[in-house]
């Protein structure tokens, strides 16, 4: 049996923090897992700005509720999901998930979580384990399950190298040509193809 682990962000739905950050004019929001490979150094630079600008956890659901998935991304999604098990492996929150979710027909998610205050502040954020798209490869092979993966970032590479199948879709060029062994993809026709591909050479 073969598992298709997705990033969500920048694959299937986009980045969130840019929404935010175009919504409010808030542009140092704009820092991403594309821009800095550190997740911890990348999420205590968010909160301190979450802090000082007195975003609370409503204000980024509002920018949330008006979003959608990529343009095609649930028509990929749900043939993908007819041919595989997808598992979709992202650094994002289920607080933010949620609405994303249910318009892609509520697919597998292991993401973490954010610690909420009673003032709705968002007070920190819990990984549910460090470096878990990798780990989480690591299990469904463990399992006995080949693995394709596709993500577009620097915090998908260690995914990526987990798998038995590694594809970027749509990274920046800078981020590819750090990771050549990884087939880059830049629409849902040529990500189907190459995880068809792979697919196809891998015990099922």
């Amino acid at each position: 049996m073969i598992v298709v682990c997705l990033d969500l962000e920048g694959v299937l739905v986009p980045e969130i923090w840019i929404e935010v950050a175009r919504r409010t004019g808030i542009e140092a929001l704009t820092r991403t897992t594309r821009d800095e490979p550190d997740y911890d150094k990348l999420m205590r630079y968010r909160l301190d700005i979450l802090a000082r600008e007195k975003l609370r956890l409503a204000d980024i659901e509002a920018v949330i509720a008006d979003m959608g998935p990529l343009d095609g991304a649930a028509e990929f999604l749900d043939g993908l999901r007819a041919r595989h098990q997808v598992v979709i492996l992202s650094d994002t929150f289920y607080e933010f998930a949620r609405p994303l979710m249910r318009q892609l027909g509520w697919p597998t998610l292991f993401c973490h979580r954010l610690d909420i205050g009673a003032d709705g502040f968002v007070a920190n954020y819990r990984l549910r384990m460090p470096d878990q798209k990798r780990s989480a490869v690591e299990a469904f092979r463990a399992l006995g399950f080949s693995v394709v993966a596709a993500g577009d970032s620097y915090n998908d590479t260690s995914m990526l190298g987990a798998a038995n199948a590694g594809i970027f879709f749509r990274p920046p060029a800078s981020i590819a040509s750090q990771f050549p062994q990884f087939r880059v993809t830049q629409d849902y026709g040529e990500l189907d193809a190459a995880i068809g591909d792979a697919a196809s050479r891998l015990p099922a």
